[in-house]
């Protein structure tokens, strides 16, 4: 038990195990191109090199099919072998050498346009031809450098296809295990905030917030991986359609906890927003009973995710399994007051959940123990099942930018801009080891697009190469001239170094500057005026790179920001309005797709503005607007998903039937988001949005002795609703003009 509980922590940590994936596949890579030139008699600067080769062989690579990933290694030593090459050729000719590595670097940055390959083949490139600067390759010592580079290629594709395998379906998998864990984690932090005491709410709230947002991570994740991990189109979309209904179920169960424990019923911006604080606490009528079972369930609910119910599980398991799905029957509700039966309904829908979600990934299971109501929600999902079929994609066209509008083109200009001021500076600073601000600042401009995100991966790197540093002085008196304990701390620097890499990048430049100094000790250079002058290089290119971001052909924060909040706003009119139709009878669309998108557009959004939200920015009134739209926005994305996973319930649901009414609601709130885009893209719009009646009362007939709401369900109403008060909300943070209400 301590074992599987050991592996559900694991798993959820690093979803699908990418992060111990890559760090193994490259210490590995370089302890066995480390063994193979040991047993070959190398010397220690051709292990140094074999070791930082075999390192870039391995982690430049980033296509998700493993014949993909063997082309790419393979035309990679070639561009590795030309790129040594002409760095030993030019050594001695300054100015020729210094021309052709700006040319070289600009070439490196604008072949990402060229996708993952081009990206591969530029970083490549560009670290063998820093790789023979660090190890000062000359033309007479060519050959042994060749054979370095074969060595270190074929360790790297033999750590990649034979130690570490990774197979799409492999790594799919534990994405799936990844989200059982992380959906397991929800439902306990969901427990403490349950039984949390008025000074813990907040706290207990804050880890709600965060396992929900961990959960839609791993979520976004296997969207990602399900086209290749799959067999065919129809099973990834029946995984994709199982894993939204257990986010947005566990979700919704969120929710409803908060609003029962508190005296009104809670915003679902409360969930989204950090810091944001809890809804004050209400008296429940028969508290302690009825919070007492809601635990009890609870409980069960996350015993069901982490055990499937199974032959050798007993009965114990199929009845707990029954008792939550028969929450979904009206008849078997607990008398308990409305908000906390609302609990139990959630509970029952995360069952349902759940129920789906193993059917999906474990394919059918045992029924011989299953309750009427068991029944009917196997029924729902088969016939969810029979209507989900693998419909082409109409990719759409796409405007292409050209010239120096591209994103890569733009981007290498910057680059190579900042790459020749480095050069010059650090040529004053030091004629041997002035690459080092060179390589600094090719590196900020690596996974950034803005001024304000280059500014802060300046910052970050700085601050890690000089706490680095302190700890190469450490490592490097250790070590002293012990060639192989060197060599082994620099695998265990290495490991975390790519360990730590998604997390935090203060922490991987910590460790890459401790790994130089223990290199720096292998090639007899160490001095502390050696890591002194890291510090100054770092510093240097870290200015070059922001200058260059700053003046040439500059994208500003805030213009990044809005467009990408106008991507944000379009995803999420076009999910809206095909959810709204569809509910309304339109024609069927492929919705959880077009919710998937918005889901991209928001992460894109999220991690534009992390340099307004970081906690260095001075700005502290414009760091909580930005917190505070994103949170809105993600409130929007969540009630549009429940709204594309409801619509898509339409064919095999009875109790969910179209109204046309609808649409008349839909109008109002694809008009707001209209306005608000509008607004976004161009300050002098006079586009308005629109208040006035409620959704509820928008659907009224004019027919007399017509029910109120058709055959719409209350929970659409709701989702429509929050909807359109969550969108005249964020009018206001982006100064948009609000329309009085019409009369």
């Amino acid at each position: 038990m301590n074992t599987a509980r050991l592996r559900d922590r694991v798993a959820a940590s690093d979803p699908g195990l990418l992060r111990l994936a890559a760090g193994l596949r490259t210490v590995g890579a370089i302890a066995l191109t480390l063994a193979v030139l040991g047993v070959l008699g190398s010397d220690v600067r051709h292990l140094v090199a074999g070791a930082i080769a075999a390192m870039v062989a391995t982690f430049a690579i980033r296509e998700k099919q493993r014949a993909a990933q063997a082309v790419t290694l393979a035309l990679g030593l070639p561009v590795a072998l030309v790129s040594l090459s002409l760095g030993a050729l030019l050594s001695s000719r300054v100015l020729a050498g210094d021309l052709f590595f700006v040319a070289l670097i600009f070439c490196a940055v604008y072949s990402r346009r060229f996708g993952e390959r081009g990206t591969a083949l530029g970083l490549i490139g560009f670290q063998v031809y820093f790789v023979s600067l660090f190890v000062g390759a000359t033309v007479s010592g060519l050959p042994e450098l060749y054979g370095v580079l074969c060595v270190a290629f074929l360790c790297s594709a033999t750590a990649r296809f034979l130690l570490v395998r990774e197979t799409p379906a492999g790594l799919l998998e534990r994405l799936r295990e990844a989200f059982r864990a992380r959906l397991a984690q929800l439902v306990t932090a969901q427990l403490r905030l349950l039984d949390a005491g008025p000074d813990e709410m907040d706290d207990a709230l804050e880890d709600v917030r965060e396992g929900t947002a961990r959960l839609h991570e791993t979520a976004l994740m296997i969207q990602g991986r399900l086209e290749e991990g799959t067999s065919d189109a129809g099973a990834a979309r029946l995984v994709q359609r199982r894993i939204a209904d257990a986010e947005i179920a566990a979700e919704r169960l969120g929710l409803l906890l908060l609003t029962a424990r508190s005296s009104e019923r809670a915003d679902t911006l409360t969930l989204h927003l950090p810091g944001a604080p809890a809804p004050r606490a209400g008296r429940m009528p028969g508290r302690d009973e009825a919070m007492a079972r809601v635990r009890r369930d609870l409980e069960a609910l996350r015993l069901l995710v982490l055990r499937p119910v199974a032959a050798r599980s007993g009965t114990g398991l199929s009845q707990i399994r029954n008792r939550l799905l028969g929450y979904r029957e009206e008849d078997n509700l607990p008398p308990v007051p409305p908000a906390v039966q609302d609990v139990f309904r959630g509970i029952g829908e995360s069952a349902r959940a759940v129920l789906g979600l193993r059917i999906a990934l474990d394919g059918p299971q045992d029924e011989s123990d299953d309750s009427p109501a068991t029944a009917r929600s196997r029924e729902e999902l088969d016939a969810e099942d029979a209507v989900i079929d693998a419909r082409e994609e109409d990719g759409g066209t796409q405007e292409e930018l050209t010239g120096l509008s591209r994103p890569t083109t733009r981007a290498a200009v910057q680059v190579a801009v900042g790459s020749a001021l480095a050069i010059v500076g650090g040529e004053f600073l030091s004629s041997q080891r002035w690459y080092w601000a060179v390589l600094t600042c090719w590196i900020v401009f690596i996974n950034t697009a803005s001024t304000g995100e280059i500014l802060v991966k300046g910052y970050r790197r700085l601050l890690g190469t000089v706490l680095g540093v302190l700890a190469g002085i450490v490592l490097a008196g250790s070590v002293g001239q012990h060639t192989w304990t060197a060599f082994a701390l620099v695998l265990v620097l290495v490991f975390a170094m790519f360990y730590t890499a998604p997390l935090s990048y203060t922490l991987m430049s910590f460790f890459v500057t401790a790994a130089l100094g223990l290199l720096y000790t292998l090639l007899h250079t160490y001095t502390l005026s050696v890591l002194v002058l890291r510090v100054e290089e770092t510093a240097l290119g870290a200015a070059c790179g922001v200058f260059a971001a700053a003046f040439v052909l500059p994208v500003r924060t805030d213009r990044r920001t809005n467009d990408l909040l106008v991507t944000v706003l379009e995803r999420l009119d076009e999910v809206t309005e095909a959810a709204v139709d569809q509910l309304s009878g339109g024609t069927p669309e492929e919705l959880l797709d077009q919710a998937r998108d918005l889901d991209q557009a928001l992460a894109d959004l999220r991690a534009a503005t992390q340099p307004l939200t970081h906690p260095i920015t001075p700005l502290r009134a414009r760091r909580d607007t930005a917190r505070y739209v994103v949170a809105l926005l993600e409130t929007c994305a969540y009630h549009a998903r429940s709204l594309a996973a409801t619509a898509e319930l339409l064919p095999t649901h009875p109790s969910i039937a179209a109204d046309p009414r609808l649409r008349r609601a839909g109008r109002r709130i694809g008009d707001n988001i209209a306005a608000i885009a509008a607004h976004v893209a161009d300050e002098r719009s006079t586009a308005r949005v629109e208040t006035g009646p409620s959704i509820a009362s928008l659907l009224e007939s004019e027919v007399p002795g017509t029910p109120r709401f058709g055959r719409v369900t209350d929970r659409v109403l709701r989702h429509v609703q929050r909807l359109d008060e969550t969108l005249v909300g964020l009018a206001r943070p982006l100064d948009v003009p609000v329309a009085a209400p019409r009369r």
